[in-house]
């Protein structure tokens, strides 16, 4: 199961794409219509109609957050036991063909518990991204990756897909600290509980995308670049302190 977390989308849910991806796969959607004020609701309704076994909608009251609306998308997942689940970003800046690729991957490598997508700019591949938000998430990603003791390159990728296993059925337990950078915090919960950076990074595998797309009207703000490193920090106190010394 995908977990699309949804706020304010009615201008940008792709509707048309995700009925021709239906059309075309068996994959299953949940929804999570994050306290949304406009008609993003009544715009996953008409997708539901058709798909409605495919097709679910949760609508959260008030707006807390992709993080939380992330975290109750998968919870409920995970109640209908799924065997794998994942997350993507309602503008389809990752194409929803990417889907099958990561599946592909998880179904040849049993070893791994997770997929993420990483935007990689390589000569063939069409990723377009915006200069400085390029480079903002350059320094980000080295600074995270410093602070997990993992070579990951890119955290931020809003497409990844997990396997149900105990370690990581657990890691959307309890809410999220942080609003955007959750990833992180699912990275660190995840080191924290394995309790090894460098058996974590046998587990987790970065499939460069064959294109994304820098969407326009992303909720993401310059200044949430500076709460993130702050959270960052509030990240490693949590999860990461305690490991140094081991």
């Amino acid at each position: 199961m995908i977990v699309v977390p949804c706020y304010n989308e009615g201008l940008r849910l792709p509707v048309d794409q995700f009925q021709r991806f239906l059309s075309e796969s068996e994959v299953h959607f949940v929804f999570v219509d994050d306290g949304s004020r406009d008609n993003t609701a009544e715009r996953i309704e008409s997708l539901r109609a058709g798909n409605a076994d495919r097709v679910c909608l949760l609508r959260a009251p008030v707006n807390r957050g992709k993080a939380e609306a992330v975290r109750l998308g998968i919870n409920f997942a995970l109640e209908q036991n799924a065997a794998l689940v994942g997350f993507w970003d309602a503008d389809l800046a990752t194409p929803l063909n990417a889907i099958p690729e990561f599946l592909a991957v998880l179904a040849t490598r049993p070893d791994l518990d997770m997929v993420f997508g990483a935007r990689v700019k390589l000569l063939g591949r069409q990723v377009h991204r915006r200069a400085s938000r390029h480079y903002l998430g350059r320094v980000f990603a080295t600074v995270v990756s410093v602070m997990l003791r993992m070579p990951i390159y890119d955290t931020q990728c809003g497409a990844k897909i997990f396997r149900v296993r105990p370690e990581t059925r657990t890691l959307f337990a309890d809410p999220f600290m942080t609003r955007w950078i959750f990833d992180v915090e699912i990275l660190a919960r995840y080191i924290s509980q394995i309790r090894s950076p460098a058996l974590a990074s046998e587990r987790i595998y970065e499939f460069p995308l064959n294109s994304w797309e820098d969407v326009g009207g992303s909720k993401v703000k310059g200044i949430d670049f500076f709460i993130a490193f702050r959270d960052i920090l509030r990240i490693y106190s949590k999860y990461m302190r305690h490991l140094q010394n081991e």
